[in-house]
């Protein structure tokens, strides 16, 4: 939906539940829950009880969702109840912190690609499991995870160690070892668990890195797209903080708004 202008409403036209929710396609109980939720300005109601709604409500509901598509609706109702409330610092605050968490997945993607790289094609830099294969609290000790993530790994069929006869003791060789070493690393990348198992099946199959490198690849320029929803989501909320802005003290859920209507109530 459009955030510049408000479709079919006009400044100043009063609206019921009903139209509003009709602007974007959702119930009037989600308006409700909206405004008792502070992503929409407070409102006024007639002598009789009923909520008034004007093109402001319509263009604060057209910003949130446009702010859901970039931030997601959990921020949204945070970024936009800080909005109505008039604390600004606590609506930025929101708003960094999920442009930092972008930025954060991005270093961790090359930080993966990165250590994958090492891990996959640089032989050298693999340790070698000891001679007849290593244990469990080895190989934990290696990867650098605890020896029941390793367990809970074997149990979705990503490692496949080897029962040594009689104790019954879980042996990994130089391959299982590389595939913990693998799952690690894309754990880390919070990589999910169907993605590492199709990867560790062509590594076991051929050997090659591309299905990784592909996977990194595809969740990078997903990544863009991401940043880009959230880009243009922000700029919404600086055109509605602006329009805010212009309508001074008098704007919906001003404290002078409210104290009007209860004198002319």
């Amino acid at each position: 939906m459009a955030t510049g202008r408000v479709i079919g409403v006009h400044t100043g036209e009063r609206l019921r539940a009903v139209d509003l929710a009709a602007t974007a396609g959702i119930s009037v109980q989600q308006v409700r829950n909206y405004v008792d939720l502070g992503v929409l300005p407070a409102v006024r109601r007639t002598e009789s009880g009923y909520r008034i709604f004007t093109a402001e409500h319509a263009r604060a509901l057209a910003v949130a969702r446009r702010m859901a598509e970039g931030h997601g609706w959990a921020r949204t109702r945070e970024i936009m109840a800080a909005v109505h409330r008039d604390d600004l610092p606590a609506a930025l605050a929101a708003l960094d912190g999920g442009h930092a968490e972008l930025d954060r997945e991005r270093a961790e993607i090359r930080r993966v690609l990165g250590a994958f790289e090492t891990v996959v094609t640089s032989p050298a830099a693999v340790a070698p499991a000891p001679r007849g294969g290593a244990r469990i609290g080895e190989v934990a000790a290696l990867v650098g995870v605890r020896t029941s993530l390793l367990r809970l790994w074997e149990e979705r069929g990503l490692l496949r160690p080897v029962r040594a006869r009689g104790t019954g003791y879980r042996v990994y060789d130089d391959a299982e070892l590389r595939a913990a070493q693998v799952v690690a690393l894309l754990r880390r990348g919070a990589y999910p668990f169907d993605i590492i198992a199709a990867v560790l099946a062509e590594l076991r199959t051929t050997g090659s890195a591309q299905r990784v490198r592909a996977e990194l690849g595809r969740r990078e320029q997903e990544l863009h797209r991401r940043s880009l929803r959230r880009l243009r989501a922000s700029a919404a909320l600086h055109d509605y903080l602006r329009h805010r802005e212009s309508l001074g003290p008098a704007r919906p859920g001003a404290a002078g708004a409210v104290a009007d209507d209860a004198r002319s109530a």
